[in-house]
């Protein structure tokens, strides 16, 4: 198959059911594995260049609504008559079914479900352990600093901050993501603040634009976490590894150490 995927997330789905070789166009932002970094580049997944899309004849187009703006490829395809296939995650489970999805269209589907299954495990191995910790920290996430952007309730990340022994300090909003202020960030008193701004290198974070924030005396003792975005901000399966990272920081009695390898890395291609 001819395969054109417009979302990081969506690139990395194919390469853990093994289907890189298949893929031949990918927007800006995909940047793993290593082996798609060679293939045609479609724009940034907000504004996907899509007559470019239609001249690559894919068999299967991934598109995505998981960041809001991305409605606008949707149409664009329409327009083309162009098919295509919308995956639109926003819980691990739908990550899940997203994997049996895709493995549906490309024959892969027993390696699909065999994934899904382990995917599964690990998140009934970390809840287990969850379980057992009496007092959960709060955490601030923060996706974007201005304007300040953060998950809520429906949102794989208070998922993950539950399996990580922790709590989402935002789970009280029914929203995927929220628009917030930092004076509602104060109020909450977060223990931990993680840093995995969307699409900025981990070393292009700056924590000292959080210490400059009104107020941030009142949280000076709550710690800063510069996370890797594409551990955290990205709905496929490499969230499993961000959870095994977060999990030993937050918790290091409690939890695996993180030898920095890939939580299925066997899968990987």
């Amino acid at each position: 198959m001819r395969i054109v995927s417009l979302c990081p997330s969506n690139t990395e789905l194919c390469a853990y059911l093994g289907l890189t070789d298949q893929l031949v166009g990918v927007d800006d932002f995909s940047d793993w594995p290593e082996q798609i970094r060679s293939l045609p580049r479609l724009g940034p997944d907000l504004s996907i260049d899509l007559k470019q899309v239609e001249a690559l004849k894919p068999d299967l187009i991934l598109a995505s609504l998981s960041v809001p703006g991305m409605e606008k490829n949707i149409e664009g395809m329409d327009k083309l008559g162009l098919s295509y296939t919308v995956l639109n995650p926003n819980s691990l489970e739908d990550i899940c079914n997203d994997l049996v999805t895709l493995g549906e269209l490309t024959n892969k589907k027993q390696e699909a479900l065999s994934l899904s299954n382990r995917f599964r495990k690990l998140i009934q191995e970390y809840r287990e352990i969850s379980d057992q910790i009496p007092e959960k920290p709060d955490i601030y996430w923060e996706w974007w600093p201005k304007p300040i952007f953060t998950p809520g309730k429906t949102n794989w990340l208070t998922e993950i901050s539950e399996l990580a022994g922790a709590r989402n300090s935002f789970r009280d909003v029914e929203l995927a993501s929220v628009q917030t202020d930092w004076a509602d960030v104060v109020k909450r008193r977060p223990d931990h603040i993680c840093l995995a701004w969307v699409g900025v290198r981990q070393n292009k974070v700056n924590p000292k634009i959080v210490q400059k924030r009104q107020d941030w005396d009142k949280l000076q003792e709550s710690p800063i976490h510069v996370l890797e975005e594409w551990l955290y901000c990205r709905p496929s399966p490499r969230l499993m590894t961000g959870l095994v990272k977060l999990a030993a920081i937050l918790h290091p009695d409690r939890y695996p150490s993180f030898e920095g390898e890939d939580a299925f890395l066997e899968n990987e291609r």
